[in-house]
């Protein structure tokens, strides 16, 4: 899943007219990245949530032939958040899986990220096998300079609430549906208390990628990342 439901109030004025994912940098739209490397790990089929000029994301993607991999759209009238976007969204993920209850790879639209998908595959299988196991596999990075901090605590493939060895959530992540079984669908939540809680009940894991994202919030980070990407050096 990728989600593209966000207003993108900090790229204002860019987004007034245009949906943050459909912002460019480097000769394609950030939403466009995603599906080619989603694609190019062997995904086959993608859902988009959307919300904010919505209609633009469809018109502009279609139903993904053109870049190998099929897609479905969950439209929302105001933006859920992240944990009410993909709640509302599990009846379309879940469509054609033998249970219903199958975990899924999620991906923030408003990120670049050179990850190869691929390397979560594992991961999947083996929270296909396990389902009493993890509830979110998170992957996460070094701290931005926008955000020092970081998000969570990381060690031997363990997910933390701790202050110390802090690294960044990057929006890419698997989850278990059943993360999301207290969300009623149409309502707005957040996804950091839900996984707060998992994390406190030591049911994530996850892995640090070390190599090239960026959060594209602002459009000073938009027009840096243009540079790099027009350059090659993505």
């Amino acid at each position: 899943m990728i989600l593209a439901a966000g207003r993108g109030e900090r790229m204002r004025p860019l987004t007034d007219a245009l949906p943050k994912p459909l912002l460019r940098a480097g000769g394609k739209s950030l939403i466009e990245y995603h599906l080619e490397n989603l694609a190019r790990a062997g995904f086959v089929e993608v859902v988009i949530n959307h919300a904010h000029l919505g209609q633009m994301i469809e018109a502009a993607l279609g139903d993904g032939k053109h870049y190998g991999i099929g897609i479905r759209y969950s439209r929302e009238p105001v933006a859920l958040e992240t944990a009410g976007g993909i709640a509302q969204a599990l009846t379309i993920l879940h469509k054609g899986s033998a249970d219903g209850e199958q975990p899924f790879v999620t991906v923030n639209a408003d990120i670049y990220c050179g990850i190869d998908f691929s390397i979560l595959l594992p991961v999947l299988r083996h929270m296909q096998t396990h389902p009493d196991a993890d509830l979110a596999h998170l992957v996460l990075v070094d701290n931005p300079i926008h955000h020092p901090g970081g998000d969570f605590a990381f060690d031997s493939g363990r997910v933390m609430l701790s202050e110390k060895n802090t690294l960044t959530f990057s929006g890419i992540g698997v989850y278990q549906p059943r993360l999301f079984k207290d969300v009623v669908p149409g309502t707005v939540a957040k996804l950091a208390p839900l996984l707060r809680q998992a994390i406190a009940a030591g049911k994530v894991g996850g892995q640090h990628y070390r190599g090239a994202w960026v959060d594209v919030g602002t459009p000073e980070r938009l027009h840096s990342l243009d540079i790099r990407l027009s350059k090659g050096s993505g």
